[in-house]
């Protein structure tokens, strides 16, 4: 049409003759000859009516084959999207889709066409919106694939990976090798990119990390609990790219491939032991990428930062982060809750209830409905009790104030043989409270069985060596209290015979 117009414009304003319009424009004299005719028969002159479109010039100037273009009935585009999309586990195709379009429209396309068509349709859904980012505002963050270490012992390779994070608008760069990406790592390569940097940014835009993003959604991502605390620490926010939306984090991708291009490339040949090793030379070669000037900008990345990003960024803070993992516990009926193998004690009266705990190196803090009820000393022991008075109940109170001569003395009611037993526990222990219970247990048996009944039984386990609660009570249920221990067999000596040598024989 662009042409036909300039045709029209050649002739009626500048009031060239055909063979001159043919040479301007490039077309047949013929071609020409011809829409100066099919005009003038429409009566189109120049300048054109206002509002005359491509499409209606079109119309007017050849209306047969506007009228031979028979048209047909257009697939569904967006119906067969959704279809492909949501019946991936049936495999369904193109082919069948097609089939099924022909048996609803026996005059529609073929196959090869009505393919053409679909995916014409799909690219230009596949848009994208070129991102304008703001100084300061965002540090995108990825993992990717690291080099392997050699271990010095036995020669075995140990994969790493490759954090790597990208400011939004000066692409400053920093990356750091890890043995994994679990949590610890994630929070840790954060820490130390912002000790890098120098300074913080408002927003963090990570993949959908377990460690970073605990449930991933479009609308509202689940922020992985110590990992939502790292960002309150450093007054930042997380903003996680929706799922399988790779370009969320262009920036992200595009820092990936630089960093694996200008470092994990050029170490590929080398050797490295340990992770400090390894790291150095990365920080080696990061120093390098970074004052590289680029191609376009004249600067480096580290050019740009400095009077771009850090100006705008969060300052700070005066202490890094400390390293927090959050969890849930249920309050045992001793009102104590397990943390990393060993028991620290809750107020009683949340029994039962279902508390938030966070565990760093050196403490414990246990919360409820966002309240702190709880801080102890984390404890390496495993298994053991870390109690505070204030968290029992009157009378365990009273009963932490027992005195093992006290249970001893108790025991001793029930008789000498059950007194002998709960020393016995009690002696086995690193810390005689730590077997009251048992030595409790014991003694409450005497009110279901008698304690005549566990008088006889203590007997047994002292003779069989047997000194715990769960072998007193089983000696109680079996009956064996009722049975006398067996009798030692006592050596008795050989009678004499000719035949036995005696021991001084071999002397």
């Amino acid at each position: 049409m662009r042409k036909i117009r300039e045709v029209l414009r050649l002739h009626h304003e500048r009031g060239l003759g055909q063979r001159d319009i043919s040479n301007g424009c490039g077309i047949a004299r013929s071609t020409v000859a011809e829409y100066l005719r099919r005009a003038q028969q429409v009566g189109i002159a120049w300048p054109l009516p206002e509002g005359l479109d491509d499409q209606e010039l079109d119309r007017r100037l050849f209306p047969a084959q506007a009228m031979t273009q028979e048209p047909r009935a257009l697939p569904d585009f967006q119906y067969l999207r959704n279809e492909l999309s949501s019946h991936k586990n049936v495999n369904l195709t193109l082919a069948q889709l097609w089939q099924e379009y022909r048996e609803q429209h026996p005059d529609g396309y073929q196959y090869s066409r009505f393919c053409d068509l679909y995916r014409r349709w799909l690219d230009k859904r596949d848009y994208s919106m070129r991102q304008d980012h703001r100084a300061g505002e965002k540090l995108f963050v990825d993992y990717c694939d690291g080099l392997a270490l050699a271990d010095p012992a036995t020669g075995e390779l140990i994969k790493t990976q490759l954090f790597v994070g990208v400011w939004g608008a000066s692409n400053f760069t920093y990356a750091e090798a890890s043995l994994s990406q679990d949590l610890p790592a994630w929070i840790g390569a954060h820490a130390r990119a912002f000790e890098y940097f120098g300074c913080v940014p408002h927003l963090l835009v990570p993949d959908n990390l377990k460690s970073g993003v605990q449930r991933a959604c479009i609308y509202e991502p689940l922020i992985n609990a110590t990992y939502a605390e790292m960002t309150d620490h450093y007054s930042c926010a997380v903003l996680p790219a929706r799922p399988r939306r790779p370009r969320d984090k262009a920036k992200a991708e595009a820092g990936v491939l630089v960093a694996q291009r200008w470092i994990l490339a050029v170490l590929r040949h080398r050797i490295f032991q340990s992770l400090a090793e390894l790291n150095a030379a990365i920080r080696e070669l990061l120093e390098r990428l970074n004052t590289r000037p680029l191609r376009k900008l004249k600067q480096s990345r580290r050019e740009v930062f400095e009077a771009v990003d850090r100006p705008a960024a969060l300052p700070l803070p005066e202490r890094p982060y400390e390293y927090a993992e959050w969890s849930k516990a249920t309050v045992n009926i001793d009102y104590h809750v397990e943390v990393a193998a060993h028991y620290y004690s809750v107020p009683c009266r949340l029994l039962h209830e279902r508390l938030d705990v966070r565990l760093t190196a050196g403490a414990v803090e246990i919360f409820h409905g966002g309240q702190r009820v709880a801080a102890h000393v984390r404890c390496p022991l495993r298994y053991k009790h870390t109690t505070l008075p204030d968290h029992m109940p009157e009378d365990h109170r009273k009963y932490a104030e027992w005195t093992p001569s006290r249970i001893i003395q108790w025991a001793t009611q029930t008789g000498p043989a059950t007194a002998s037993l709960v020393e016995r526990i009690m002696d086995a222990k690193a810390h005689p409270e730590q077997g009251y219970r048992a030595c409790l247990g014991i003694l409450r048996l005497g009110e279901r069985y008698g304690k005549d009944r566990v008088e006889a039984a203590s007997r047994r386990g002292l003779h069989y060596n047997t000194c715990s609660f769960r072998s007193i009570k089983s000696i109680l249920i079996a009956g064996l209290d009722r049975q006398e221990p067996p009798q030692e067999q006592i050596q008795t000596a050989l009678p004499f015979h000719e035949n036995i040598r005696g021991g001084q024989y071999y002397h």
